[in-house]
């Protein structure tokens, strides 16, 4: 029997929204989100808290002002500045008299072959004393037991390594359109759970604002030299992590880790873009396909919904996966369903716009091409 085009429609619609609904419903149930626990581990391995820093001031206090308050004593804290144009290093310095184990180092000129937050988290690797190396971007938020938590947590799952989505600051209209995207697509697609506990390196998820090292493992997987020149190093490192036999797996911050990244919706747009398509590491054409696929799954149903009454079925589905993805990243559940069809005319823009930037070579990031 010949399918008319809305019954095509429909069926696709339907298989999209289960898959990302049984996904969801999958990292619901095996909830890989950051939180106290009970833990017979009593490991204080030394942490050294590495932050690069580039063009930061604004945002630098807030993250040391958190590190300030850390219940966990055995870290080290190193910051190095990435020939910033702002006073980064000078608002960062003057925290030297209240954190005594902190440290500002002036970064090296960006060699050949390198991008900017690859040669700085490889410089700071090179002065860590640590166990334990936590890469953390200048726009994190830490609560006070943030590193306690981190590092019972990775002995808790005997890990070599571990990541963290943190929970997104969202401070107006703008980002509110594009930043939910990014835990949507996560959520939605991957469980969790089977970064952990699964060696195909498809399977892994990373995130460089949180990314935690043994420091042996580190080394041994070739750290930032290997990903020199890789614009979204965050997964690269963690395949390698998978590819050389080690464990590790990726938590959502819970709202004990939290990230202002982007302020409004130009700089989200541009930050997305960046590394949007190169994250999936797959042909632009597949990746437009897939993508229109996703999004359009995402926005027919709600204009077809009075053309056939049928597609009540994907849009119940679509509206419960956005709650639980929802309430896995912390993010405001009503705001989310209002906005759904606006942020999904957005993510089919940002495809495209990704795949643009990145095959013209458009891709700049706080004054460097990416």
């Amino acid at each position: 029997m010949e399918l008319s085009w809305n019954g095509i429609l429909l069926l696709i619609t339907i298989v999209t929204a289960t898959v990302t609904f049984f996904v969801s419903l999958i990292n619901v149930v095996f909830n890989s989100t950051l939180k106290e626990i009970n833990n017979e581990v009593k490991e204080t391995p030394k942490v050294s808290v590495l932050i690069p820093m580039r063009n930061e001031e604004k945002n630098i206090p807030k993250l040391l002002n958190s590190l300030i308050e850390q219940s966990y004593n055995n870290i080290e804290i190193l910051i190095l500045d990435d020939n910033s144009t702002d006073n980064s290093y000078e608002v960062a310095s003057n925290y030297s008299h209240k954190i005594k184990n902190l440290r500002v180092l002036k970064g090296s000129e960006l060699p050949n072959g390198w991008l900017g937050k690859n040669w700085a988290c490889h410089q700071l690797s090179q002065h860590a004393s640590g166990e334990l190396l936590a890469f953390v971007d200048a726009d994190v938020i830490l609560a006070p037991k943030a590193i306690e938590i981190l590092v019972n947590f990775f002995y808790k799952y005997k890990l070599d390594a571990l990541s963290v989505f943190p929970t997104q600051i969202m401070n107006t209209f703008g980002e509110k359109l594009v930043v939910p995207l990014m835990n949507w697509i996560l959520l939605s697609f991957l469980p969790l759970i089977l970064v952990r506990k699964s060696h195909y390196k498809s399977l892994t998820a990373a995130n460089g604002q949180v990314l935690m090292f043994k420091k042996e493992i580190y080394h041994k997987i070739g750290g930032h030299t290997i990903v020199s020149n890789h614009p979204v190093e965050d997964m690269e490192l963690a395949k390698l992590v998978k590819l050389n036999g080690f464990r590790i797996a990726t938590f959502l911050g819970g709202g004990l880790i939290k990230c202002n990244m982007y302020n409004g919706f130009s700089e989200s747009i541009q930050g997305y873009s960046k590394n949007f398509f190169k994250g999936f590491n797959i042909n632009w054409l597949v990746f437009i396909l897939f993508m229109s696929i996703v999004s359009l799954s995402n926005i027919i149903p709600f204009l077809l919904i009075l053309y056939d009454l049928f597609f009540i079925i994907p849009i119940f589905l679509i509206l419960l996966n956005r709650i639980l993805v929802s309430y896995l990243s912390k993010q405001n559940i009503f705001v989310n369903l209002l906005l759904h069809l606006p942020q999904f005319i957005v993510f089919l823009f940002l495809a495209f716009f990704s795949v643009y930037k990145t095959k013209f070579r458009k891709n700049v990031w706080k004054g460097r091409p990416v």
